[in-house]
């Protein structure tokens, strides 16, 4: 589905990813793991087109990206909830939501009734603006935002950030059952490791800018834990 080869990615004077190669297969939710500062948000970035990288290839579906704006990725069909939410604070819930419709390739005017059954907080509150939320609803509209253009990919970097329980729940039921029954293909970067465990299928560990381990989830050990992913 994703495929990175031989990604390399420097931020300023810095080179942040090291001859990257990963694989995302389609249909499953894999999760990008990883200590702080080892470049999980700069690979989420750089698949978006909102970093440039210095050299290698990033496909979907066999199809390079490289050279495709992050305007033009979105109508691939690529949904992205970056690190921090980004909502517009201004715009009240209903029109956050609508900013994913012109992307749609039906060019529907209506938000899919779909979004507001997942998340059943966005339909009671879409006349109030998005800066009033809490942090977890803003989350919840991020999330519905990325699914209103109804995406093969669904990338998320650190949902459950500042998040309170039972909507970290609520977003790991929506995670399973858009890929149980949609077959979405989901990336999750996520320092949780239970959330990881509960809807991850496969994990990839990072390490100083590369890919170090990659598996299914029954296959994260206590010693790769220790050795990539303890503090």
């Amino acid at each position: 589905m994703i495929q990175l080869q031989q990604v390399n990615q420097k931020y300023g004077g810095t080179q942040i990813l090291w001859d990257l190669n990963l694989h995302i297969p389609e249909g499953e939710v894999t999760c990008i793991m990883g200590r702080n500062g080892v470049g999980k948000t700069t690979l989420l970035k750089c698949l978006m087109g909102l970093l440039p990288i210095t050299s290698g290839d990033v496909t979907l579906a066999g199809a390079s990206l490289v050279k495709k704006s992050t305007e033009a990725r979105a109508p691939l069909g690529i949904g992205y909830v970056p690190q921090g939410r980004d909502i517009f604070p201004l715009l009240t819930v209903e029109e956050n939501l609508r900013i994913g419709l012109p992307v749609r390739k039906d060019r529907a005017k209506q938000i899919p009734e779909k979004v507001y059954q997942l998340f059943p907080v966005l339909k009671e509150m879409k006349k109030r603006l998005g800066g009033d939320l809490s942090g977890g609803q803003q989350q919840q509209l991020a999330i519905g935002r990325a699914l209103v253009i109804e995406p093969k990919v669904l990338i998320l970097d650190e949902p459950n950030e500042g998040i309170q329980p039972n909507i970290v729940r609520q977003i790991g039921d929506v995670i399973l059952k858009l890929n149980r029954e949609d077959k979405l293909t989901v990336v999750l970067v996520e320092q949780k490791l239970g959330f990881a465990r509960r809807v991850g299928q496969a994990f990839r560990l990072m390490e100083k800018g590369r890919i170090v381990a990659s598996d299914r989830m029954e296959n994260l050990s206590e010693e790769l834990i220790k050795q990539h992913l303890a503090v």
